[in-house]
């Protein structure tokens, strides 16, 4: 089917009914697809898609989270036409997001024997040169590392002319000073060649730099009220600074995740509160920029296959993180801007699943809440953390439910057999449930966070003290200068 029908096909279509099977994909691009478990597609990949397999260059804004590897990837991937050598380049700011991105590209063009490499430092040269001679298709690389090996000449234009270039997280590549890099590099690529420029912000650098790169651009944006998943449920609970550790075990017992990231803010935070974890019997670890680099993808590794299920991290170090099956993103600490509060909650309700964002604040950050609100464009309920009793009376409950459902083992009635010689059967089974009692363990105070009533009474005082303040600087500026009062 040619490209321009299958646009024509799609704008005839509504938006909230296109699925995959739209945009005229290969079957082996399908089934990459299905096998991901990508249920439908996110507002970047529904504009993105279609504009790329057309063949236009493109300027994409998109926050992290927005879907928008896919947006870029699925396209270029069913226009590999297998020359023998690379025809993508994805260009990345971070080893991690390039190791990311390829993985997610392997996986969904697996069924089209799509092959994929990483390139950055730290790595052997001869490693990554024999996988990109070897025949790959798609090339994910940092800046500093595809540079040397560009200027060096240890890749041969013969094998290494793509057809497609990406540039993935421009803005990030601005803040860490690789754009004069970033233009070098494209002085080394073919001048017939399709770009595809994507970026959270636009801040004028990243303009120009998209003036000499692209042709004739199309621009694809996604809006504020877009930029927060529509399939994460968001809600913050006010509470007292010392309440903090409190407030997560509390909120982590009762929301029972199954794959959890804790954000914070500091290094040192994340050791603490993985220590915390650990002792409260979670498989945790923590992730920041401290680490080596073989540590923190071992455990990033270990966080996907589920070997643990919460992971503690600081903003850098889980940039561009990708695990598909995280249930609930923690913020600790409120982030400090709206672009890093749309990155955090973006781990969650990946490829179309359902996700839970849990922010914890304080009185004083009750403003900067509001703000972020209100300049992301969504909604963040406010809601009340369960008492210590709620949570034993659910715990309760869903005991009695996997009672009811659990199956008997052979060496159930093995064990009944013995403890039948020296008690009757009622006191075995009120034995027996004591004991499943006692494994959930309901830690803290019985009441943990502010009531909507004291908030109402705290915010008050705030918005009075500070009426109070203005009332004072503004009499002080109207007061007229008196010398003798000086002199005096």
């Amino acid at each position: 089917m040619k490209t321009e029908n299958i646009q024509e096909e799609i704008k005839e279509k509504k938006e909230s009914s296109l699925k995959f099977d739209s945009f005229g994909f290969k079957d082996s691009i399908l089934k990459g697809i299905q096998k991901a478990d990508f249920r439908a597609p996110s507002p970047i990949q529904i504009k993105a898609i279609p504009a790329i397999l057309s063949g236009a260059d493109i300027v994409g804004q998109a926050h992290t989270g927005t879907g928008k590897t896919a947006a870029f990837g699925l396209p270029v991937l069913n226009m590999v036409k297998n020359t023998g050598g690379v025809e993508v380049l994805v260009i990345t700011p971070t080893r991690e997001l390039a190791g990311q991105v390829s993985d997610e590209l392997f996986r969904l063009g697996k069924y089209a024997n799509i092959k994929t490499t990483t390139v950055y430092g730290g790595q052997s040269y001869s490693h990554q040169i024999k996988n990109i001679k070897s025949g790959t298709h798609v090339v994910a690389a940092t800046p500093g590392r595809l540079l040397d090996l560009l200027e060096n000449c240890k890749i041969r234009s013969s094998v290494f002319t793509p057809s497609i270039v990406i540039l993935d997280e421009a803005d990030e590549m601005l803040d860490m000073g690789f754009l004069d890099d970033i233009q070098r590099i494209f002085s080394f690529l073919p001048e017939d060649r399709q770009t595809l420029l994507f970026s959270a912000t636009m801040p004028p650098p990243i303009q120009k730099l998209a003036k000499i790169i692209l042709k004739d651009p199309k621009f694809i944006s996604v809006t504020n009220r877009e930029t927060t998943n529509k399939n994460i449920e968001q809600h913050y609970y006010v509470i007292e600074e010392r309440e903090r550790d409190d407030a997560i075990i509390r909120l982590m017992n009762s929301q029972d995740p199954g794959k959890s990231i804790i954000f914070c803010r500091m290094k040192k935070e994340v050791d603490r509160i993985c220590t915390l974890l650990v002792t409260r019997g979670y498989t945790a670890k923590g992730l920041h920029g401290d680490m080596e680099q073989s540590q923190r993808e071992e455990v990033i590794q270990s966080f996907r296959d589920g070997k643990i299920d919460t992971l503690i991290a600081t903003d850098v170090a889980a940039r561009g993180l990708d695990v598909l099956d995280v249930t609930h993103v923690f913020n600790y600490h409120i982030p400090f801007d709206p672009e890093s509060y749309v990155h955090r909650i973006g781990r969650t309700a990946r490829a179309g699943r359902k996700g839970v964002a849990i922010t914890l604040v304080t009185p004083l950050e009750f403003k900067d809440l509001k703000r972020i609100q209100r300049l992301v464009g969504t909604n963040i309920q406010k809601s009340k953390i369960p008492t210590g009793s709620e949570v034993r009376k659910a715990y309760v409950s869903n005991l009695l439910y996997e009672i009811q459902a659990q199956g008997i083992k052979e060496e159930a009635k093995e064990i009944m057999e013995a403890l039948e010689e020296e008690m009757d059967l009622s006191l075995i089974a009120y034995k027996l449930v004591s004991f499943l009692l006692d494994k959930q363990e309901v830690v803290g105070p019985d009441q943990i966070g502010i009531s909507e009533r004291q908030l109402k009474k705290i915010l008050y005082f705030q918005n009075k003290n500070q009426m109070n303040k203005r009332k004072f600087s503004n009499n002080r500026k109207k007061r007229p200068f008196n010398k003798k009062r000086i002199n005096n």
